[in-house]
């Protein structure tokens, strides 16, 4: 980014507003976005993508119409997208709204997206073909299991954070390992890069029990709009990693007679609750962050 003034840094603030899902981020980001009359970054991952709408909990299409949001079905799932290309994509757009608006809020549960926006990412070292070689062995011939097992021994430090069900960011981490002999984890300590916005980070806190009650909740409604049959019409394409995805993946293997319907959705919860402790795992481990309940953080901003 260019250098500005520290006048100028100080008219601009971007607003974040993190937490796991099912914490209530998109409706505290569409009132304080009409509070401040500003716009939405969103920082969800799995939202970008156009042909996933139950099961990735979009803003509903009255709730887009209130605040104009970007990055959401910005994306088919064919499309080759990465935290990388986030980081650059998401730049070009605050810089434009930079001329319009001194607020910008960005909603999301994907830290590491989050983390591209206002830090940068990391120079990961380039991998080698044995590397490479080696760890596909590994997954190809003892699933995802021996890659979470080879990871928590290498990178216990990156293991506690990751998302263990998604094997190509395991996979990544473990051909790192692999090349440098050093752990994934410790090229992820970069300086920040340079910005020219103030961040103001909120972590919506919500009670543990209340938590996996609103995911349980959440996934017997996504069940009631038509989950299954979203699934199903994406079965074909069940091999990109875009579909690599909690909701998605567990009634593949119902079609495959693998589970029945009601395991399936008892799959889901589960994993969902999972992945909601991973995402607050992350979030502990952002300095800045701030942890705040949705009743304090409509006090704090007088919504």
């Amino acid at each position: 980014m260019s250098d500005i003034s520290s006048d100028k840094k100080s008219e601009r603030t971007l607003i974040v507003i993190a937490g796991a899902t099912a914490s209530g981020k998109t409706d505290a980001g569409i009132s304080l976005a009409k509070k401040l009359n500003t716009e939405i970054i969103s920082a969800d991952a799995r939202q970008f993508y156009r042909e996933m709408n139950i099961g990735t909990a979009k803003p509903t299409t009255a709730q887009l119409a209130e605040v104009k949001h970007h990055f959401i079905n910005s994306l088919s799932i064919h499309d080759d997208y990465s935290a990388g290309k986030f980081e650059a994509d998401v730049e070009l757009l605050m810089n434009k709204l930079w001329k319009k608006y001194s607020t910008l809020i960005m909603v999301g549960g994907s830290g590491l997206f989050i983390d591209a926006a206002i830090n940068g990412l990391d120079e990961i070292p380039k991998v080698n073909a044995d590397a490479k070689q080696k760890v596909k062995a590994l997954f190809d011939k003892n699933g995802i299991e021996a890659l979470q097992s080879e990871l928590k021994k290498l990178d216990e430090a990156y293991y506690t954070e990751a998302d263990t069900e998604n094997p190509h960011r395991m996979i990544r981490a473990l051909e790192v390992c692999y090349t440098t002999g050093k752990p994934f984890s410790s090229f992820r300590k970069k300086n920040k890069k340079q910005i020219n916005f103030k961040v103001k980070y909120f972590v919506l806190d919500v009670e543990r029990e209340e938590l996996y009650n609103r995911i349980n909740h959440r996934v017997d409604d996504m069940m009631n709009q038509g989950l299954e049959e979203e699934a199903k019409s994406l079965l074909q394409f069940r091999n990109l990693n875009s579909l690599n995805t909690v909701g998605y993946k567990e009634l593949f293997e119902y079609f495959d007679g693998k589970y029945s319907l009601q395991e399936a959705v008892e799959k889901i919860k589960q994993h969902t609750r999972n992945y909601a402790k991973r995402q607050l795992t992350w979030f502990r481990g952002v300095e800045e962050a701030k942890w705040i309940t949705h009743e304090n953080l409509c006090r704090l901003f007088n919504l």
